[in-house]
């Protein structure tokens, strides 16, 4: 179902709620960095007090951020009537990426943890579902 603005219902849950959870996990990250609030270790992934997988976590940072920008813009700019589609292209690729870089690492220590691994596989997944109607022009 597409909405008035032209982008479909189902990408403008997926994006919000992807872009917007990834913000909270970012603010959290940060809280819990500087000692301000604790995680459950349960919580974690391997070896997360690790300085070098610590520092790993970190490298995502911009990326992460670069994605949920991306990603929000889009809906703003849908709402509002404007161009949508490069943004949320950039977006849908972002988080591709970034999953995809996260699996890879995940795999590759053989750390098949339901949670983290099966977290990033679906940032890897979902946006295929989109990426599809927003690469192939809108038929004349």
């Amino acid at each position: 179902m597409t909405s008035e603005d032209g982008m479909p219902r189902s990408l403008r849950i997926a994006l919000t709620a992807t872009d917007v959870g990834f913000v909270a996990y970012w603010a959290v990250a940060a809280l819990s960095q500087f000692g301000l609030i604790a995680i459950p270790s349960e919580w974690m992934y391997a070896n997360y007090d690790q300085p070098d997988v610590i520092a790993w976590n970190w490298s995502y940072l911009p990326m992460d951020l670069a994605f949920s920008w991306f990603g929000l813009r889009a809906v703003a700019r849908a709402r509002t009537g404007r161009p949508w589609r490069g943004h949320a292209l950039v977006s849908l690729t972002l988080t591709m990426a970034a999953g995809g870089m996260a699996v890879s690492y995940w795999a590759l220590l053989g750390e098949i943890d339901p949670g983290w691994f099966g977290t990033n596989a679906l940032l890897v997944i979902w946006p295929l579902f989109f990426m599809h109607s927003l690469i192939e022009p809108d038929p004349a």
